[in-house]
């Protein structure tokens, strides 16, 4: 027999896998105190003039002073337009309501133009709803469950009973009922448990154990949690805050199976009259104090696919008192408004955009580009060389950022196939070569014409005209691929 020793299978950490989008690495706008933007900062690079005016109306919108106001980025392809208004989201937090919306969805839904726009409305305004509950809270000294005499193994659960809290200042007898004994059966409460009882529903949280029973390690375990005995009166009332959309509050109310139907997605058209008792009651629960209304966001993203009757739609709704501000995205010039034979500025009616801030985008500079291949290199754990880093800047101004950053993901999968943790510059040009840009398609498109059914001329989109020192360097990078 042999006497090599058996192999063991190699132990490996189970992890969770997030996957990374195109705009993951965002954390927010990249902004100081005095909302100055950074040169680099929470996965923001460049566009300092755009980032600093979305800043200021991300702070108008934190301090409620600005409602039924409507943003515009304009700019060309790939000029960080929705990776601004992603950083809008995330310097907004959890708080304040943020609803993305492509413009050719509206026509994709099996409802009406309008009741696509008006649910993405409500679904963009907030409602804080404050209730006071009242509660008992206190620290179990004795549990008395009454059994049968003729069931001595205490099979059967009994009907009545008593439990006995207690705070630092008083102590309080309570009968149980049968509902009462099978909730504390179920959480296996037991003497020196903290616990609190929703007075209204009857539920039973446990908080945690006494720290006058810290020394009973018969009754301890790894999770086990101290608390401090309540002090005070055992019944307390407790403001309880729920923050739920328009959209919801909606939902709840037209529909047969309630709440059931915002897990389905199938909503449906919902009722005018339905929407305008919910609006009345929320004012009601307002002037009361019940309730506080919280206009948030909604972004639009290519808006020029929006056509007439949507545009008029948004110039009505930006009227209502109740409507949240909305971001929109387009990266059209002078073109047709959809549904119209006329033009327009971004494709978007005069009238809609006179209601309009328009914040412009550009395109970036070589540096910046660096740093955004940098940051996409570290938000998909890649380790580049940085002449490789450097040509794929140089590709940018040739050909676009959105086809240099899906090269990234490509050659470091060249890069793994010869057992390389490094990309390097012979992969980024294996790579170029194996995946054409837009204008190296369209140059074979047009030479090979007639090889193409319904083949018709088109103007590819192009950056800005480059001077004679950098026409220069692009044609030494030529030479090197």
């Amino acid at each position: 027999m042999s006497s090599e020793p058996a192999l063991v299978p190699e132990a490996k950490d189970v992890t969770r896998i997030d996957r990374i989008g195109a705009h993951s690495h965002i954390r927010g706008l990249g902004l100081d105190d005095v909302l100055e933007a950074k040169k680099r900062s929470q996965g923001m690079v460049g566009q300092l003039a755009a980032r600093r005016a979305a800043g200021i109306v991300v702070q108008m919108i934190r301090d409620g002073t600005i409602a039924g106001r409507a943003v515009l980025l304009a700019g060309p392809p790939g000029t960080g337009k929705t990776a601004i208004a992603m950083g809008c989201a995330q310097a907004l937090g959890n708080d304040v309501p943020f609803t993305m919306l492509a413009g050719s969805e509206i026509f994709s839904l099996e409802m009406s133009k309008t009741e696509a726009l008006t649910q993405a409305f409500r679904r963009s305004i907030g409602v804080r709803i404050k209730e006071e509950t009242e509660i008992v809270e206190g620290e179990v000294v004795e549990i008395e469950i009454e059994r049968p005499a003729t069931d001595p193994n205490n099979a059967t659960p009994g009907k009545t009973g008593r439990m006995i809290l207690k705070t630092t200042e008083m102590e309080t007898v309570y009968d149980l009922g049968q509902k009462m004994i099978e909730s504390l059966t179920k959480d296996k409460v037991a003497a020196g448990d903290i616990i609190t009882i929703d007075k209204a529903s009857g539920k039973i949280s446990k908080l945690g154990r006494s720290f006058s029973r810290s020394k009973d390690f018969d009754a301890m375990g790894s999770n086990t949690r101290f608390v401090q005995c309540p002090e005070g009166e055992l019944q307390k009332r407790k403001e309880v805050v729920h923050t739920v959309t328009l959209h919801e509050i909606d939902v709840i109310n037209s529909r047969a199976q309630g709440f059931l139907a915002l897990f389905a997605g199938d909503t449906g058209e919902i009722k005018h009259e339905v929407r305008e008792q919910i609006d009345n009651k929320v004012l009601e629960w307002r002037e009361e104090g019940k309730a506080e209304v919280i206009p948030g966001v909604l972004f639009i993203d290519e808006v020029h696919m929006l056509d007439i009757e949507c545009f008029s739609f948004l110039n009505r709704a930006l009227e209502q008192p109740t409507s949240p501000v909305i971001i929109m995205a387009s990266n059209r010039g002078i073109s047709t408004i959809r549904g119209t034979e006329f033009q327009s500025p971004h494709g978007i009616p005069v009238d809609l955009l006179d209601r309009l801030m328009i914040i412009p985008t550009e395109f970036y500079k070589k540096e910046d580009i660096l740093d955004i291949i940098k940051i996409r290199c570290e938000e998909e754990d890649i380790e580049m060389e940085s002449d490789a880093s450097a040509l794929l800047a140089s590709l940018v101004l040739k050909t676009s950022l959105r086809y240099v950053l899906q090269l990234i993901t490509t050659a470091n999968l060249v890069a793994q196939k010869r057992k390389s943790s490094v990309v390097e510059l012979d992969d980024v040009k294996r790579v170029y070569h194996v995946f054409q840009d837009l204008t190296r398609s369209t140059e074979f498109l047009e030479e090979h014409e007639e090889m193409f059914m319904f083949h018709s001329k088109a103007t590819p989109v192009r950056a800005p005209e480059k001077k004679e020192d950098e026409m220069d360097e692009d044609k030494m990078e030529d030479d090197d691929l």
